[in-house]
């Protein structure tokens, strides 16, 4: 059994310290049905709200599943389903995730990944199950309506020229094969 998009809730425990979180344990992820390993570790700073980062992809064979958090600060996070034939294909879940509830969210292999910062200072953390391959890359326009996302469109959103030149979703397809799971958003506790 593999994951599908979920919400891993931080299991933290606090005294007059402060608090004490595992932040990464295979056993942990394995009993969760999590079958990937991670060869990666990213990590990314957005010095001002209104960032976005994506929507990103890479095709097979190089198809990448993530395990991302927010480390410091908060950021909406979008995945959006890329999977052919999926009933779901086209759409998009929202998760918030903040520095301070810890939670991580594991995007599967088939999905468009990006996200929008809310706060100064954002740090976003990501393990990746594939290394990077530039060959491989794709992407989605985040302000394609398509999507659906905006509420999400802010004035003056910062995005690199890259982010700003991803096409429409209609001229994207669907690069990844469905595994016979809709997209909705799973919880772990």
């Amino acid at each position: 059994m593999s994951l599908g998009v979920t919400l891993i809730r931080a299991r933290r425990f606090a005294d007059g310290r402060g608090w004490f979180e595992e932040s990464f344990s295979v056993a942990r992820l394995a009993a969760l049905g999590l079958d990937h390993d991670f060869v990666q570790d990213n990590l990314s700073l957005s010095l001002s709200p209104g960032t976005v980062r994506g929507l990103h992809f890479q095709r097979p064979p190089h198809a990448q599943a993530k395990l991302v958090r927010c480390v410091t600060g908060a950021v909406d996070d979008v995945v959006v389903d890329l999977r052919d034939g999926s009933p779901t294909f086209g759409q998009a879940l929202v998760i918030r995730l903040d520095a301070e509830a810890g939670d991580q969210l594991y995007v599967p292999v088939g999905f468009a990944h990006g996200f929008i910062t809310l706060t100064p200072d954002t740090r976003v953390a990501y393990k990746v199950s594939a290394p990077y391959a530039p060959q491989a890359e794709g992407g989605l326009a985040w302000t394609d309506p398509a999507l659906g996302l905006g509420k999400l469109q802010v004035a003056g959103a910062i995005l690199s020229d890259r982010d700003r030149a991803w096409s429409p979703l209609a001229q994207v397809g669907a690069p990844f094969a469905y595994d016979g799971r809709p997209m909705a958003l799973e919880t772990a506790a």
